[in-house]
């Protein structure tokens, strides 16, 4: 049985309660990723996702029609806008009960966590797809 440990990411890249969404745009704008881990103290508390961003920035900034009220959203609070209702996973559990909990938490993507609620992984369901993948073709190759 799989473990997540094998698949999950560990180049995790987070932001701070109190940073704000310009700081975010700029990450997703940088790395191609979709997800930012939130962090207080050390701590997994939110995840913010690319969605969420863009949810909250209008379409004309960093264009020539940007207002002052749509730059002033770029100050906006992260903890204002994230998700902290998380669900989160040991290193150890199973690649199976992952899907599950993907599938019956409507889940993008699954923080992997220490005892102390510290993040040192995260997956996605894109990442759970490969892996599914790579095992179907693996098992067609070992039938031909």
């Amino acid at each position: 049985m799989m473990s997540l440990s094998k698949i999950m990411s560990t180049d995790l890249i987070t932001l701070e309660l109190d940073d704000d969404l310009s700081k975010a745009k700029a990450i997703f704008d940088l790395h191609n990723i979709h997800h930012i881990l939130i962090l207080c103290d050390k701590q997994l508390v939110g995840v913010i996702t690319d969605r969420d961003i863009y949810k909250h920035l209008s379409p004309t900034i960093g264009t020539k029609n940007e207002t002052p009220r749509d730059h002033s959203m770029l100050q906006k609070k992260l903890h204002l806008i994230m998700n902290r209702d998380l669900t989160t996973a040991k290193e150890t559990v199973s690649l199976n009960d992952a899907v599950l909990m993907f599938h019956d938490n409507h889940l993008s993507c699954l923080p992997i966590v220490n005892d102390k609620m510290e993040p040192i992984g995260i997956i996605s369901w894109r990442d759970i797809l490969k892996v599914i993948a790579q095992q179907y073709r693996n098992k067609l190759a070992a039938n031909k």
